[in-house]
């Protein structure tokens, strides 16, 4: 006999049987969006802050993506390393959500920016002594509960489109001394691109399965199992995509920006050389030049270029060389966000070096 909705509800009230409820989520990039729609797929989904096509270094959000964090539970994002001018807009609109730093979460690996134009070859096997590994880091961090459901309704009136002034680029970093650029980006501490280590990205989605659980302990078992697979689909993934760089080893390439020694170091690879440095800000014609001169040295097989940044320094790189271009994009704006993101994009920059001409 079929029951209005009211009459199940009371009927489950009766019976002491609860639905489980997802909490609301927010993350900053579409990797990290990725691996949390994995885990909470079949459950909920993430909202994402920063769109594909955005460069995470320096954002104006729209009112929508402020609401998402307004309305967040939980907020995972790589930290202030990446994004510095997020900072603000989490204390402001997600102060009593947790907020999982995750270059921070235990059994993270981070690796120091690099110095220079050119880069020195590095082993990539048993050197995880060099580089910090977060284990006990707690990722979470608990907030005073503060209200701000003002925030959202100051949002509200808005168009989505419209540029969200309050928390405009650079806003809040104006002092962050002689080593940051424009956006308050350190180039003497961690390199924030770690999502393209495939390992780092295994331990986020045990670390988003346990941050989830917590908030939502009938759904534990679900986030679990989703993370076990997302793991194994990982691993899947980077099988086939080291098989397909394999006829690359060996070669020399030279990067946009200095955003894939993580990729590097999952698929023993080494790049010879960035035009920009770590934040893809503007380089200097010395470093042109210098980038130029490894090129020329090195013999270099490949330069590669990125789809968010002027392909005109690429160009003037290659000049009279007979080094080949392709794309790289780490942060895979074309490609379909969701649960299988993460996979495709390690086989989308595994494809663009292998098949570099």
């Amino acid at each position: 006999m079929w029951r209005s909705g009211s009459a199940v509800l009371a009927l489950l009230a009766g019976t002491g049987t609860a639905w489980a409820e997802v909490p609301r989520v927010a993350a900053d990039i579409t990797p990290v969006h990725g691996l949390v729609a994995r885990v909470m797929q079949g459950l909920g989904e993430p909202a994402l802050v920063v769109p594909p096509g955005a460069s995470p270094h320096g954002y104006s959000m729209r009112p929508s993506e402020a609401r998402a964090l307004d309305q967040a539970d939980v907020v995972f994002w790589l930290g202030e390393a990446l994004t510095p001018w997020l900072e603000g807009p989490l204390e402001e609109l997600a102060s009593d959500a947790h907020r999982v730093e995750l270059l921070e979460a235990e059994g993270t690996v981070v690796m120091p920016f690099r110095e220079g134009a050119r880069f020195e070859a590095h082993a990539h096997d048993g050197d995880e002594e060099d580089h910090a590994d977060h284990d006990g880091h707690d990722a979470r961090e608990d907030h005073d509960d503060h209200g701000h459901a003002e925030h959202a309704e100051g949002h509200d009136d808005h168009d989505d489109h419209e540029a969200h002034e309050d928390h405009a680029e650079g806003d809040g970093h104006s002092d962050h001394g002689d080593h940051a650029d424009a956006h308050g980006h350190h180039h003497d501490g961690a390199d924030p691109h770690a999502w393209l280590l495939p390992a780092n990205a295994q331990a986020w989605l045990d670390v988003i399965a346990e941050e989830l659980a917590e908030h939502d302990p009938g759904n534990a078992a679900a986030y679990k199992a989703n993370a076990e697979a997302g793991k194994q689909e990982i691993a899947d993934t980077v099988a086939s995509v080291s098989a397909a760089l394999e006829p690359f080893q060996g070669k020399q390439f030279i990067v946009f920006h200095d955003a894939y020694q993580y990729f590097e170091r999952g698929f023993g690879l080494n790049a010879a050389g960035a035009i920009s440095i770590g934040d893809a800000s503007k380089p200097s014609p010395a470093r042109i030049a210098e980038v130029r001169d490894v090129v020329a040295d090195l013999k270099v097989a490949c330069v590669f270029s990125e789809p968010q940044f002027n392909p005109g320094m690429v160009a003037t790189v290659l000049d009279g060389t007979g080094a080949g271009t392709a794309v790289l994009d780490p942060l895979g704006a074309k490609l379909e966000a969701g649960p299988q993101f993460y996979p495709a994009l390690l086989q989308d920059i595994g494809a663009a070096i292998a098949g570099c001409e």
